[in-house]
């Protein structure tokens, strides 16, 4: 019977197909992402498919083995962290980041450590062999357990991955990839929906853990279907800024582990390193003895991090002050500032206010309220902050200062690094192990004016 082809647009956020362009796609609500492809209709009757014994059966919960759950150890603690304690076989992982931010580096690092025990197949869609070699051999990665296959054909690398069965695969990137029998072109969303079902099903039937490497749009989203990200069990994102040295490599979805764990590495000429003390690194370049700093303690899964807190507060030059945040909420900043001049009395109604978080984190957790407002109120009255303080706490609308999740360990982590006096909420104080109490001094504070009188006198 002969086929025939239609046109259909379909939205490159969530899926949505429709026979006609749109300006705005009806079911996610976003504008110009509506794009033409072209579908071959088979005209065949469809054949019944009936029961075969060859066909997948159910299995009883006892039945079924818990090995194949198994972790490879990919010789990066910060990476191991991320993923759950490290690549469990069988798994789908999405690796996305902007261009340069070291995606396809960090994959070659691991594959020196794993090429120890395992067979690796490294498939590039976007490079040659050579300039992987070159690659390659800037970052001293020589083992002879990794093969290289450039190719974009992925019912071809299916088809070899299940004859060569290689024990790690690595696909650079799924946006290159392409089915033959579909029509539209490499990087839309057929083809990067299908082409990462096809890996799924390799992956879940030989048992071999897939690395899918993802672009990003200019949103900073992962490129292709919404959907891409349900498919896969993990997606890892790479952060930071192409200009700075330091990169944060955050999960955030794993089928096989926690999502509020983050690895920090510094990009070098021999490639990315661990930050094994992210805490050190961010404080390092602390100015002394300046106004507008305080420190705040994040948790990044079970482990505290120090972030520096700046501000900077001025006369504003025009009728309307102009506010500016980078690193935390811009609507935090807004609220904290509101009930600063509503609960206290510092009025910034005639001031520039700016706010960053030094090192590229970003900040979404309240407990770094407190140093916020400190550091504000700091730079307003060009008072210094002491080097040797702490402050944690949630700031409610009403000013007062209510309790922080993991609070010892937060406590703990600053007495580890110097620090000699911390300010915590007053529900927190009554909680403290008394040999904490002894190893720094602990200020417990009710509202934001008694913070502030402890600290800024």
């Amino acid at each position: 019977m002969n086929n025939k082809t239609k046109t259909i647009y379909i939205c490159s956020e969530c899926g949505y197909e429709n026979p006609k362009w749109l300006g705005q796609c009806p079911e996610c609500g976003e504008w110009n992402t509506l794009n033409e492809e072209i579908r071959t209709i088979s005209k065949e009757s469809p054949i019944k498919k009936s029961f075969s014994p060859d066909r997948s059966k159910a299995y009883a919960l006892s039945e079924i083995k818990s090995d194949i759950f198994d972790r490879y150890d990919t010789g990066l603690t910060e990476m191991n962290r991320v993923l759950g304690g490290g690549l469990v076989r069988g798994s789908i992982v999405l690796l996305s980041g902007d261009p340069g931010i070291g995606k396809s580096t960090i994959l070659l690092q691991i594959c020196q450590f794993l090429g120890k025990k395992y067979k690796i197949l490294y498939v590039s869609g976007e490079e040659s062999a050579h300039q992987i070699k070159m690659r390659a051999s800037r970052l001293s990665v020589d083992s002879d357990n990794l093969s290289i296959l450039c190719e974009t054909d992925a019912q071809y690398i299916s088809e070899y991955i299940l004859s060569e069965k290689p024990d790690i695969a690595i696909i650079d990137s799924i946006q290159t990839m392409e089915i033959g029998e579909l029509t539209s072109s490499p990087g839309s969303v057929t083809q990067v929906r299908e082409s990462t079902n096809l890996f799924t099903r390799t992956a879940k039937a030989t048992g071999i853990p897939i690395f899918l490497v993802g672009h990003v749009n200019k949103d900073g989203n992962i490129a292709g279907p919404k959907v891409l990200e349900h498919i896969v069990d993990s997606v890892l994102y790479f952060e930071g800024d192409r200009n700075t040295s330091y990169r944060i490599l955050r999960a955030v979805k794993n089928r096989y582990g926690s999502t509020n764990e983050i690895g920090v590495f510094e990009m070098t000429d021999r490639g990315l390193e661990e930050v094994e003390d992210p805490s050190k690194m961010l404080i390092s370049g602390k100015p002394n003895n300046v106004s507008g700093t305080c420190i705040a303690c994040l948790m990044e899964g079970s482990r505290p991090i120090m972030a520096e807190i700046q501000s900077l507060v001025t006369p504003t030059g025009f009728g309307t002050p102009r506010r500016m945040a980078t690193g935390i909420d811009y609507g935090r900043m807004a609220m904290l500032i509101a009930v600063l001049e509503k609960r206290v009395g510092y009025y910034l109604n005639n001031m520039d206010c700016y706010t960053n978080v030094i090192g590229g984190l970003k900040i979404d957790e309240t407990a770094a309220d407190l140093s916020i407002a400190l550091a504000i109120v700091s730079s307003l009255k060009d008072v210094i902050v002491p080097d040797d303080v702490i402050a944690l706490g949630e700031i409610g609308l009403a000013g007062e200062i209510r309790s922080v999740n993991n609070c010892d360990q937060r406590i703990k982590e600053a007495a580890k690094l110097g620090f000699k006096k911390c300010i915590i909420p007053y529900h927190n104080f009554k909680k403290i192990n008394k040999e904490l109490k002894n190893e720094i001094d602990i200020i417990p504070a009710k509202n934001i004016r008694q913070a502030f009188e402890a600290i800024i006198s």
